[in-house]
């Protein structure tokens, strides 16, 4: 049977590599001074993807992502690794979403997209390591879900196997179609860039990307390759509530930031017994360095 597939992925700032410009003075992270990268963990779900594509001939894998015109870089990198095509969601509107406001505007692109067979994502994002977008989209679809998969074993008389962590080891579990997936970075890594794909999408762009004074090169091949143009969504294209998108939609409010900064001003030498044990805990609590 083939397969509709919708790979959920993010551009985030590379947190593995941070300097001394990572954070802002309010503590935040300085978007601006890290590199954009596909979430690690949606590389993983990507490949997972692609490896259902082969299995099944006549599948389709779709990247979906959220974020500024240069997210486009995502679905660029999904198409250059063999997904068939992306959806770009951006509007200012979408601005400062939390999980519930991200989901939401993720669910109504789906729908719009029309339900597929599977969705599947990283398990997390690295700018944010909540784990709750895939199970809110999953939730909002009514879809069955299975989080903290490490394989896409089979798909078969309309169920799908996986292999999924668990404390304590693995199981393996049969779900009946239409599912939500989330993948763990332990999957398999996702297969590099093909020569051939980077060459034939080498120009794929969002209309948001190319220059509306009547500039843009390569403007027949556009008009001749229509799958160089990626889809992109406003808010109003996927029938959004404003209400419910962005910093609107977000309940989630941060109350304090506060910044923790380790300086080696004296040292301390401890014995094993519990009293020693017990006062350096005690001592960490109140400075608010653990707890």
């Amino acid at each position: 049977m083939s397969l509709k597939i919708v790979v959920l992925a993010k551009q985030v700032p590379d947190t593995r590599n941070v300097g001394k410009d990572a954070m802002t003075p309010e503590g935040t992270v300085n978007r601006a001074a890290l590199p954009a990268i596909f979430n690690p963990e949606d590389l993983n779900a990507l490949e997972q993807a692609l490896r259902l594509k082969e299995q099944h001939p006549g599948s389709t894998v779709h990247i979906l992502t959220m974020g500024p015109p240069r997210a486009t870089d995502v679905i660029r990198e999904g198409l250059f690794r063999g997904a068939d095509g992306g959806y770009l969601l951006t509007d200012r509107a979408f601005a400062g979403a939390d999980t519930l406001a991200t989901s939401y505007a993720l669910s109504q692109a789906i729908k719009k997209i029309g339900l597929p067979d599977i969705v599947i994502g990283g398990r997390q994002a690295i700018d944010g390591d909540t784990a709750q977008v895939g199970p809110q989209v999953a939730q909002k679809l009514d879809l069955n879900q299975v989080t903290y998969v490490t394989s896409v074993d089979c798909v078969k008389d309309g169920k799908v196997t996986v292999t999924r962590t668990v404390d304590g080891g693995i199981e393996r579990v049969e779900v009946p179609l239409p599912i939500l997936l989330t993948v763990n970075g332990n999957a398999a890594p996702c297969r590099p860039r093909n020569a051939k794909l980077v060459m034939k999408y080498k120009r794929a762009t969002a209309p948001l990307e190319r220059p509306t004074d009547g500039t843009l090169p390569h403007a027949e091949e556009y008009e001749k390759k229509p799958y160089l143009t990626i889809t992109q969504w406003s808010v109003a294209d996927v029938d959004g509530d404003l209400s419910q998108c962005g910093l609107a939609g977000s309940p989630t409010k941060v109350k304090a930031v506060q910044n923790i900064v380790f300086k080696a001003k004296e040292s301390k030498c401890l014995t094993g017994s519990d009293n020693d044990v017990e006062g350096l805990i005690k001592e960490l609590l109140d400075s608010h360095t653990i707890g």
